[in-house]
């Protein structure tokens, strides 16, 4: 008996693996033994990508991949692979992209037919187990490509060549030429306020509706550029719309995945790691611009999710909750489990929030969260915020604030009784591009909010670097889960860990986080760096050769990994000495990739708004102290400066040359060089595009000054 002659995910640990490690097909990891089964058997690899928290996937698993006629019809005809996206963004994102290009659509399950040796020949999402709604039957599905397998093969073969081709020019190549785009904020900005929803917050005129941080991140730059209100308007409607209704879970805190509704009322209830990274980051954004004390508490209450029911014992953090849960007890007509349900843990009836909270309390808290007979999901209720707190004092003839301390009992209550229900699977693998983007928004909030928070990145950042980081081979790998670390890393995690790591050293000023961002710079650029095509692929020099060797170009679900990298280059080319190639580097990214950006900038923001910072430049204050006065600390947490480079440094040229010696720089930046304190005072330096104010020890001055170096003040 082969390896591939049975079901071989037992042998796995990722959770979405170990889910079908009981199907009655056999399905195998990709991995060499799988793929040169293929080609002795010369029969095509059946690739399902999917995830622990996918809805679709559950369905179909339960539809076909349980079924003994259709697990016959793949072990007899096929090799099925199974893949975990979130392990393997490479081949998700390869396999994804010609779903997109062929069917105007994509998502997961991602179901990919392939030659024995990796090209594509038909391809989908979902399929149902019989034919329906226009969808074949996935059985006569399996049987169409078989047949044709044996007796078109000629086809087969044209076909996957042309899809190859496909691939390589959209992912893979890079125009010879170009240049870097200049004024494109502006462009940028317009192309995102025509798409936003003016009605309902968010962008585009119907559902589902998707957090777009990136865009929000462009709009309150060209806010702070232009003062124009409409960009903070947009960016106003849109955290109001998300953190107000069913996307955000009003009893536990965090961020559901996306909306399935134009009017974010029903969300997909699946919870993401990367979404409650990314999100906080951009209500502190928000709540610098606005002053507005409710994004703060949404950033609070996010990371007090994070913290609770996504944290790994040791320091990191889990990957996803799903979608799905067991019917509570209260809605089951006997005691026994029964079926999982999508949103069972997070819904509510009026009849639950009565049991829980009794007759008075429960009518004011279903007036204020929209709770129904009828509900807005499937006959419950997904919570929203749908009377104000103003509006109920009057019905109910109390003080505000009377309404506000009895709702935030009621919430206290509810939740402690929600702890009670059956919870939602969680996918505990540990990856670090993803925990890299969490610690970035802990590192922010310690800056804005609470030092803990910070305390809590370096904690995070420490884990990883631990468990993930090869200090000998100088190489970061993707996945911790159980003790077993797999997956040479991507992009992403080296790009989305070292903005964290100077993030980490933004928030605490200490030189070993900085010095960790600069060795996964340094291996950025060796393993990812193709100067003769100018370009950061999405996988490593190194790493297992595929059909095509991605780009990721495009803001997704997470940011453009392409554009995180040339961010990050372009901050640590302050720090990296004369002998880095990090800011020509970004040079040349921008400009290979120029024209694609100004044609579709909304497709690049993060690329972008590198592109604008390049032209413009960051505004830099280098701080000559021991540590952050609490004064400056209070202004600078409450004054919005996108892009900004904190550049800490012992106040005295002494303590600086340890720094020096413990970073292997030969000699001091020019961010630090001469830069020490003044009369023995913390001093700042503020600068931009090679124009510097001289050295303040009033913050007060120091911001003045960077308000006279921004190019639209300055001009």
């Amino acid at each position: 008996m082969s390896l591939t002659d049975r079901n071989r995910l037992d042998e796995e640990e990722s959770p979405y693996l170990r889910q079908h490690a009981d199907n009655p097909v056999n399905w195998q990891p990709w991995d060499e033994a799988a793929l040169e089964d293929a080609r002795e058997r010369d029969v095509p690899i059946f690739l399902s990508v999917g995830y622990s928290a996918c809805h679709w996937c559950h369905v179909m698993e339960d539809e076909s991949f349980e079924d003994e006629g259709i697990a016959e019809q793949l072990n007899e005809g096929f090799v099925p692979i199974k893949v975990d996206r979130e392990e393997r963004p490479d081949l998700d994102s390869i396999y994804q992209t010609i779903c997109q290009m062929v069917t105007r659509r994509g998502g997961w399950p991602l179901s990919v037919w392939l030659t024995p040796d990796g090209r594509p020949f038909y391809v989908g999402t979902y399929f149902p187990r019989e034919s329906r709604q226009g969808m074949p039957g996935f059985g006569d599905l399996l049987e169409n490509i078989r047949d044709s397998w044996e007796n078109d093969r000629e086809e087969i073969e044209r076909r996957a060549d042309q899809w190859t081709d496909a691939l390589d020019d959209e992912l893979e190549d890079v125009p010879e030429g170009g240049e870097r785009p200049e004024g494109l904020l502006a462009d940028a900005a317009q192309a995102a306020l025509r798409a936003a929803d003016r009605e309902h917050g968010g962008f585009g005129q119907g559902g589902p509706k998707f957090p777009q941080t990136t865009r929000l991140d462009l709009l309150g730059r060209a806010f702070d550029r232009t003062g124009r209100e409409a960009y903070l308007d947009v960016v106003r409607e849109t955290l109001d719309a998300m953190a107000d209704r069913g996307m955000y879970d009003h009893l536990g805190g965090g961020f559901h995945r996306y909306a399935t509704d134009r009017e974010w009322i029903v969300p997909h209830f699946e919870k993401m790691l990367y979404d409650n990274a990314e999100l906080p980051k951009a209500y502190l954004a928000g709540y610098q611009l606005t002053g507005e004390e409710r994004y703060a508490r949404v950033v609070h209450e996010t990371f007090a999710f994070v913290d609770r029911e996504m944290t790994h014992p040791e320091g990191g953090f889990y990957s996803t909750l799903d979608a799905q849960s067991a019917v509570p007890a209260s809605r089951r007509e006997d005691d026994e489990p029964g079926e999982h349900e999508e949103g069972a843990f997070f819904v509510w009836t009026p009849e639950e929030v009565r049991d829980v909270l009794g007759e008075e309390s429960a009518e004011l808290f279903c007036d204020r969260y929209g709770v129904t007979e009828s509900g807005n999901f499937e006959g419950k209720t997904v919570l929203t915020l749908s009377r104000s707190v103003e509006s109920l004092a009057e019905e109910y003839g109390m003080d505000e604030s009377e309404i506000r301390d009895r709702l935030e009992d009621a919430r206290g209550t509810l939740f402690e009784a929600r702890e009670e229900r059956p919870r939602p699977r969680r996918d505990e693998k540990v990856l670090a591009g993803w925990n890299g983007l969490m610690i970035s928004a802990l590192a922010e909030g310690g800056l804005v909010l609470d030092e803990k928070y910070a305390e809590r990145a370096v904690s995070t950042l420490e884990f990883v670097r631990d468990h993930l980081w090869d200090e000998e081979e100088q190489r970061l790998s993707r996945r911790y889960k159980d003790g077993e670390v797999k997956v040479e890393g991507y992009l992403e995690d080296y790009a989305f860990l070292a903005r964290g790591a100077f993030d980490c050293y933004q928030a605490t000023g200490e030189p070993s986080h900085l010095g960790f961002a600069l060795e996964l710079a340094r291996a950025i650029e060796r393993e990812f760096w193709d100067a003769d095509r100018g370009t950061l692929y999405f996988t490593p020099s190194t790493g297992e050769e595929l059909v095509t060797r991605p780009q990721e170009r495009h803001d997704q679900s997470t940011p453009s990994s392409l554009g995180v990298a040339a961010d990050v280059l372009l901050s640590l080319s302050h720090f990296a000495g004369e002998d880095a190639h990090f800011e020509e580097i970004v040079g040349t990214v921008l400009e290979r990739q120029g024209d694609r950006i100004e044609g579709s900038p909304l497709e690049h923001t993060t690329l972008a708004m590198v592109a604008d910072r390049f032209e413009t430049g960051a505004v830099e204050l280098t701080v000559a102290a021991e540590s952050l006065p609490e004064r400056w600390r209070d202004r600078l947490a409450e004054t919005y400066l996108p892009g900004r480079v904190l550049a800490r440094r012992p106040p005295t040229e002494e303590g600086l040359e340890k720094w020096l010696d413990a970073l292997g720089l030969e000699e001091a930046p020019s961010i630090w060089a001469e830069r020490t304190a003044r009369d023995g005072e913390p001093t700042l330096y503020v600068c931009r595009s090679f124009t510097c104010s001289p050295p303040v020890t009033d913050v007060e001055e120091a911001l003045s000054w960077a308000d006279d170096l921004d190019p639209a003040t300055s001009g």
